[in-house]
């Protein structure tokens, strides 16, 4: 083989840490993932290639000035400047926007010198081997193949790999390279743990397949070995096996049960690693996750505040759960240092925050005083998951949500369909619609329609994203057409997620809301399906919670029985419950939950008389000695009885239009209904509530920081409140 080109000392800028989120990520993106060097074998990298010849090949300064009488070619210049500097300032924005998945995570490891033993530097200079020492090399493989020795076959690995960059992809693909592999796994017993680690080191610059022999025969011989390593040693090795994207369970299983062992010893450095590799690994394993929370407490103020936000994110990773007390004394640290955080650090905490479901109001207003100045400047998944913390945390911050929605349209085209989606469900789940609502939301709405070929892959995103924009009462039909489809239904049951419910209120929401549509529906057995299944969850979990169970007694004793109150869903697909109570345009409540219709005409003398001592008190001296089909019949308008027999009523007699009665919606919120700490409804019962009154049903609260304190006190005064909600003149003129 014949290897061409000039060696080059390739040393890329080291990661800097920065106050600003800006310099943050320029120091991220001064060089990239060792494995993302390469597009596919034998093409190669230029980024960092140079020749000789080039500086030859330039004209000279003066040859390239244009002539001063030459205008047309003076504006060709100039055109071609600007296209230039366009160009140069797109390429920036795009180096900003990659999320370097295998990098990033890594950032910590520049913080202290210790993690040069425990962890791969691929920004540690080298220098490169000529040219024309790797053919020697290569010749000498392919001559003594069978006679060399396991040093000088470690030797051979590290000089070949730190051949120029360029020539890795056509090293690695090399029959006389291939030779020396299988000399490696025919004396892989013999090599000694430090020899093992320089041949997996310069697998790593060499970029060598995941699946390649060597690296089989490697994990095994690591895995036998791994007693006589030291902790350092056995860190460093999963930390290459991670550089080189390969899987190895059955070595991260042995490299746990020794940490296990010496949990005691961990010093801060490699109990970091030791997190950061379990992330990595999306592995939790049980006897050790339980010791990690006193090693996190012990080591919490000596932490950098990068490593605080690698800790977060190997705990987010592995899903390990982790208790509110210290996932508090985390916030609690944040919050206080989050002006010298970089974003990067402080979205994996924000993260773990989320997954943790720790609501610390400290760091959340901190947030808001740092974040939104930020946003322009941060990634477009850094970007999501701030903003995905807040909506999963309840937590409304309207200048986090109008910097994010200033910034995203012109940073849309690098949303993935998870992104996108996600926006759209947390502005929707917030029920905020931005300044430049339109804009926002139409760049959005255009994305999902580029990424469309992902909803195949992943249909979960699509749901999420349709339901976002329901809730703000927007409804992109040729979308929802698409999810509706049995297709793409049958899609859906091949989700890690349960999605049933999700299409249940996309379409039914769109079966209310949108009375022009003519797109795909569900099928009419999928609905009674999902209904059956949420009005089954209603019983065992919504209906019997004690603040419902309170107000209907109280409600049924008020009304005069059961009749009088249905406690249930009206809307099955809003996922809540109802209190359901008809009164009569005049304000008599009329009975209308009967179980057998029949009963309907043998209520007259059913039911609590509502002239007792107690009741008079309540209506201030109004009595009421009316059967319930009495108090019906009355509610009718004058007239009204002859228009109906004669079944023609007059469309300008606006008496024959008037509703007969009053279908009360009575909504016993709770504190999940709104956002934290604020009175602001959350978007799924705002659409809730709209469509009751799209319905006919005019929605009545009894919001949860005035119920749930009345239910400590008497009788007496739960039943004045609920008296004063329900019969409040004024919901009679709303439905009128």
């Amino acid at each position: 083989m014949a290897l061409q080109g000039n060696s080059l000392l390739y040393n890329p800028s080291a990661y800097a840490k920065s106050r600003a989120a800006s310099q943050q990520h320029a120091a991220r993106s001064s060089g990239q993932a060792l494995g993302d060097t390469f597009t596919s074998p034998g093409r190669a990298r230029v980024q960092h290639t140079f020749s000789n010849a080039s500086s030859q090949a330039l004209p000279s300064v003066r040859n390239a000035l244009p002539k001063p009488k030459s205008k047309p070619l003076l504006k060709q210049t100039i055109s071609a400047c600007l296209s230039v500097a366009q160009t140069k300032e797109e390429a920036e924005k795009d180096k900003r926007e990659m999320h370097d998945s295998k990098e990033d995570p890594r950032m910590f490891q520049k913080g202290r010198p210790e993690y040069k033993s425990l962890s791969y530097d691929k920004f540690e200079p080298v220098e490169t081997l000529p040219l024309e020492e790797g053919d020697s090399i290569l010749h000498s493989v392919a001559v003594c193949k069978d006679s060399q020795s396991p040093g000088t076959i470690t030797d051979y690995f590290c000089k070949l790999s730190h051949l120029p960059v360029e020539q890795h992809a056509a090293l690695v693909s090399e029959p006389k390279f291939n030779t020396l592999c299988r000399c490696a796994v025919k004396n892989i017993r013999l090599f000694s743990t430090s020899e093992l680690v320089d041949i997996l080191k310069a697998c790593v610059r060499l970029v060598v397949p995941p699946t390649h022999p060597l690296l089989n025969a490697c994990e095994n011989e690591f895995c036998r070995q791994v007693w006589d390593m030291n902790l350092d040693q056995l860190l460093l090795v999963a930390d290459c096996w991670r550089c080189l994207d390969r899987s190895v369970p059955s070595y991260l299983t042995i490299l746990f049960s020794y940490a296990n062992m010496h949990w005691k010893d961990l010093t801060l450095p490699q109990f970091v690693q030791l997190l950061y590799i379990i992330g990595e690994g999306r592995r939790s394993p049980a006897d050790l996750m339980q010791k990690v929370e006193s090693m996190i407490l012990k080591y919490l103020d000596s932490f950098t505040l990068e490593e605080v936000g690698a800790v977060c994110l190997g705990l987010f990773k592995s899903l390990s759960g982790i208790s509110d007390h210290v996932m508090r004394k985390i916030a609690d640290r944040v919050y206080l240092q989050m002006e010298d955080m970089s974003t990067y650090a402080l979205v994996n905490v924000l993260k773990l925050l989320r997954y943790s479901r720790v609501d610390h109001l400290p760091l959340l207003k901190e947030l808001g005083k740092v974040i939104p100045t930020r946003i322009p400047t941060v990634n477009i998944q850094g970007i999501m998951h701030i903003t995905l913390t807040c909506s999963s945390l309840h937590y409304f911050d309207e200048g986090i949500m109008a910097a994010v929605a200033t910034s995203l349209p012109s940073k849309v085209t690098y949303c993935r369909s998870k992104d996108a989606a996600k926006f759209l469900w947390s502005f929707g789940c917030l029920d905020y619609e931005p300044p430049n609502e339109e804009e926002f939301y139409s760049s959005l709405i255009e994305q999902m329609h580029k990424k469309l070929h992902e909803f195949r892959k992943y249909p979960e995103h699509l749901l999420t994203g349709l339901l976002g924009l329901a809730f703000v009462k927007r409804f992109p039909e040729d979308l929802i057409d698409y999810a509706l489809r049995d297709e793409f239904v049958q899609k859906t049951r091949g989700s890690k997620y349960e999605l049933k419910k999700d299409l249940f209120t996309l379409s039914k929401s769109v079966e209310i809301e949108c009375p022009s549509y003519q797109g795909s529906r569900l099928s009419p057995q999928l609905y009674q399906e999902m209904t059956e299944m949420v009005l089954n969850f209603a019983e065992q979990e919504i209906y019997v919670r004690p603040e419902i169970v309170e107000a209907v007694s109280l409600l049924e004793s008020m009304l005069g029985g059961p009749e009088y109150v249905k406690n249930h869903m009206i809307l099955p697909h809003t996922r809540s419950s109802d209190l359901e109570v008809h009164l009569a345009m005049d304000g008599h409540p009329i009975p209308f939950n009967l179980k057998d219709p029949i009963t309907d005409k043998k209520l007259k003398d059913f039911g609590v008389s509502l002239t007792d001592d107690l009741m008079t008190q309540l209506i201030k001296g109004t009595s009421s000695s009316q059967s319930p089909v009495e108090v019906e019949n009355e509610a009718r308008t004058p007239g009204q009885e002859g228009k109906e027999e004669a079944g023609t009523p007059n469309a300008g007699d606006s008496a024959a239009l008037q509703p007969r009665q009053v279908k009360l919606a009575i909504q016993v919120s709770n504190r999940n209904h709104y956002c934290y700490c604020s009175k602001r409804l959350l978007g799924l019962h705002c659409l809730k509530r709209r469509q009751l009154q799209q319905l006919g049903y005019v929605v009545v609260e009894l919001p949860f920081w005035e119920w749930f304190p009345l239910l400590k006190r008497t009788r007496l005064e739960k039943l004045s409140y609920l008296h004063y909600k329900v019969f409040d003149p004024a919901l009679l003129s709303r439905a009128g």
